[in-house]
C-alpha cells in the first residue's frame, strides 16, 4: 500500500448563500491519478482550486502527507511548490520568453541556481517537443505549446502532487493529443501523483486509478477508474457517460 499524500474532510464551500462544495471526502495516495468527472457547474474546477489555496473555503480540512493545512497566505505559497497546478488558460508571463516563464518561480521563490534549473528546463522542453522555442515568447506559441510549457513550468518546481484544470478545454482539437500524451508519459512512465479535472473520457477511462464524479458540488461517486467505466453505481453517472462521445 503506497503512502497517503492528500486527504480531504469534509470540505465545504460557499459562494454567499449558494453552497457549492457539499462535505468532500476523499484521500489520494502517492503516485495515483485521480480524476474530476462530471457536468460543467459540478465545483470539480472549484474543488481542485480549493487544493493549493486559490479558493478559500469555509470548513473542513485538508492534510498533505499527514499533516493539517492552516490555510494562511504564507502557509499557501509554501504548499503551492509542492502542490503544482496547469491551468487551461496556460497564465504565461507574455513579456517572458519561454526560459524565463520556466526558470522565474525556481530561482526566485526556491533560490535554487540558474544555470541547474536552465540545464533541467532544456531537458523537459525536449521531452515536450520544444527544445528549440527556449527564447520565443508566448505570444508567438500555438495553445498546444503554450500549454506544453506551462505544464514544464510545473514539473521545474518538483511538485509531489499535480493538479490539471481542464487544461485541454481551450485547444484545437489536433492540439489535445499530444498535451493528453504528456500527461499519460508522466501517470504511466514516471508515476507522478496527479489530480485531474477533464471532460476527455477516454483519456480518463485510461488513466484513473480513482474517479470522482460530481454534481452540484456533491461527490455521488467516489470509485476505481475501471469500475467507474466499466459499471457505474448510479443512474446520474450512468447518464452521463451514455451522453459522452468516446
Amino acid at each position: 500500500m503506497t503512502k497517503e499524500i492528500l486527504r480531504v474532510e469534509n470540505l465545504n464551500k460557499y459562494y454567499g448563500d449558494r453552497h457549492v462544495l457539499h462535505d468532500i471526502n476523499f484521500t489520494l495516495r502517492e503516485g495515483e491519478v485521480l480524476t474530476l468527472l462530471g457536468p460543467s457547474g459540478s465545483g470539480k474546477s472549484t474543488l481542485i482550486r480549493c487544493l493549493n489555496g486559490l479558493e478559500e473555503y469555509n470548513d473542513g480540512a485538508i492534510y498533505f502527507k499527514n499533516q493539517k493545512v492552516t490555510p494562511s497566505a504564507k502557509n499557501w505559497q509554501k504548499l503551492r511548490q509542492k502542490i503544482g497546478m496547469v491551468f487551461q488558460s496556460y497564465d504565461l508571463f507574455p513579456n517572458l520568453t519561454v526560459m524565463e516563464n520556466i526558470l522565474l518561480a525556481p530561482t526566485k521563490v526556491q533560490k535554487r541556481p540558474e544555470e541547474e534549473v536552465k540545464k533541467e528546463a532544456e531537458k523537459l522542453l525536449a521531452r515536450v517537443g520544444l527544445t528549440g522555442y527556449v527564447d520565443s515568447y508566448p505570444r508567438e506559441l500555438s495553445g498546444g505549446q503554450k500549454q506544453r510549457i506551462a505544464i514544464v513550468r510545473a514539473l521545474a518546481m518538483h511538485p509531489e502532487v499535480m493538479l490539471f484544470d481542464e487544461v485541454t478545454a481551450s485547444l484545437d482539437p489536433e492540439k489535445v493529443r499530444g498535451v493528453l500524451q504528456i500527461m499519460t508519459n508522466l501517470a504511466k512512465e514516471e508515476h507522478k501523483t496527479m489530480i485531474i479535472v477533464t471532460h476527455e473520457m477516454n483519456f480518463a477511462r485510461q488513466i484513473a486509478d480513482q474517479v470522482l464524479f460530481l454534481e452540484n458540488g456533491q461527490i455521488l461517486e467516489n470509485t476505481p477508474g475501471k469500475d467507474f467505466f466499466a459499471q457505474p453505481q448510479t443512474a446520474r453517472a450512468r447518464a452521463f457517460l451514455a451522453s459522452m462521445d468516446f
